[in-house]
């Protein structure tokens, strides 16, 4: 059984006649092999990498496209179903020369799905769709099932982020993850989750403000 859509278009208009040739020409190389077997280790993608991140739904790629910068040696393995999100990927990639990213252009799921245990360092999930509606909260993205697949594929110690600015996801979500018996949450104050780690890139979602609450950011370490 397919999972549910957790995301929604995956176009709105055309592309520009530079994104489109910037996609034709190079999107190929840096997409991930959509064949990869079961119990892929993903760190083969790019085997002088020293660890694995994974950043789900990189939107328009401005913390994608800094964090690969500022850590070199990682391989960033960003997923984005929405084409325009692609396409600036590509184009700053293109533009910064960088080396250590690739892509998945479609629900990052049956990738996941086919990693072997243990094998991630960290994963960011950063202002995923809120489906905020109640009849479309069973689309979101964090329910118990993903949360144990992340779990699953994060190496001890491993670190996960999750940030949204609708308060009703935050405290569902927030939920699901406490839940899981394998995921520690440091916080002690409400600061910790109220302001962003150092490490953290601004998004342009995240500063334009479309939620009902200011962006709260929970970081999980796997035990």
């Amino acid at each position: 059984m397919r999972p549910i859509r957790s995301f929604g278009r995956t176009r709105s208009r055309p592309l520009s006649r530079n994104q489109a040739e910037l996609l034709e020409s190079n999107l190929a190389s840096l997409l991930v092999p959509n064949d990869i077997p079961l119990d892929f280790v993903p760190i083969e993608l790019m085997p002088s990498a020293k660890e694995v991140w994974v950043e789900i739904g990189f939107g328009g790629a401005e913390h994608l496209i800094k964090q690969a910068q500022n850590n070199p040696d990682v391989l960033f393995i960003g997923a984005e179903p929405f084409i325009e999100g692609v396409a600036k990927a590509v184009k700053e990639i293109e533009v910064h020369g960088i080396k250590n990213i690739r892509l998945i252009d479609a629900d990052v799921r049956p990738f996941l799905n086919c990693l072997a245990d243990n094998t991630l360092e960290r994963i960011f999930i950063l202002f995923p769709d809120p489906w905020q509606k109640s009849k479309h909260n069973k689309r979101r993205l964090i329910n118990k099932s993903f949360v144990e697949d992340l779990v699953r594929i994060l190496k001890p110690a491993g670190k996960l982020r999750f940030a949204t600015d609708w308060a009703d996801y935050a405290n569902k979500a927030l939920a699901v993850f406490l839940g899981n018996k394998d995921l520690e949450w440091g916080a002690e104050v409400a600061i910790d989750w109220q302001i962003p780690k150092p490490d953290h890139f601004t998004t342009r979602y995240e500063t334009k403000g479309l939620g009902d609450c200011k962006p709260m950011f929970f970081d999980f370490e796997k035990i």
